[in-house]
Formats: structure tokens, C-alpha cells, sequence
């Protein structure tokens, strides 16, 4: 919607994702000799990506979102074959950056929480920033 702000995100504005653990998805895949458990970087990374679904809906036309800070703890171990699914809450909006709480359950206990920053950019910038950078 044209003349949309970032502050028209709302407070309690919410998403969760869902992925099925594969071996792929747990430590073992990327370090011999570690168990086979869902890893805590990808889980992070749920947790991003319910956080920018959270708040997709809301952003002027042409922007997205981008992580800047992550805060969270593992607390148990998923094997592979669970579910887990991730869930990101807006909990403020200060300008372009928009707080979360972010939650992961595996379906027998949480198994992760914590909070996450994004910062709404607009893409087209942001991407010449990183071309810039790249020296294209």
C-alpha cells in the first residue's frame, strides 16, 4: 500500500514456521563426530525466518527486513524426525527497527527462546550497498 510506514507494524503482530528435522538440518551433517541433533544455527535461522514473515505483511512497498542482533538460547536437543517449529512476536518499533520474542518448540518441550532484531531497508538500496561493497 503506497505511503505505508514502518510503524504500522503492530505490537503482537505474529508468525510461526515449521521444518521437519533431517540430518541435514543437525550438527552431525556439519562436524564428524557430533550427535545427530537439530543445530542451533539453524534454528536461529527459523527463528529469523518467522520473525520476517511476522512482519512482511506490514512494509512499504519495495522494502524487506534484515537481521541485526540475535539473542537466543538453545535449551534442548531435537533429534531428527521432530518438528520443529519456530515462533517470532513483535514486541517494539523504534524507527526501522522492530523487535521480536522468538520461541522454538520441538513438540514434546521448548527448545529455544530469545529475542531478535530486524531493521526494515529498502531492498533496492541495500543490495547496491552490497554491490558497492562487492566492487560490481
Amino acid at each position: 500500500m503506497p505511503g505505508r510506514q514502518v510503524m504500522d507494524i503492530p505490537i503482537g503482530a505474529q508468525a510461526s514456521e515449521s521444518v521437519v528435522v533431517t540430518r541435514e538440518l543437525t550438527v552431525a551433517h556439519f562436524a564428524a563426530n557430533m550427535p545427530e541433533v537439530y543445530g542451533t544455527p539453524l534454528m536461529i535461522y527459523l527463528m529469523e525466518f518467522a520473525s520476517a514473515r511476522a512482519v512482511a505483511p506490514f512494509l512499504p512497498p519495495g522494502s524487506v527486513s534484515v537481521g541485526t542482533e540475535v539473542n537466543v538460547r538453545h535449551l534442548a536437543a531435537t533429534p531428527v524426525g521432530m518438528t520443529v517449529t519456530a515462533t517470532a512476536t513483535v514486541t517494539a518499533v523504534n524507527g526501522r527497527l522492530v523487535s521480536f520474542t522468538v520461541k522454538a518448540h520441538d513438540g514434546a518441550e521448548l527448545i529455544g527462546e530469545g529475542t531478535h532484531v530486524r531493521a526494515v531497508v529498502d531492498k533496492e538500496k541495500f543490495m547496491g550497498r552490497v554491490a558497492a561493497k562487492r566492487g560490481d
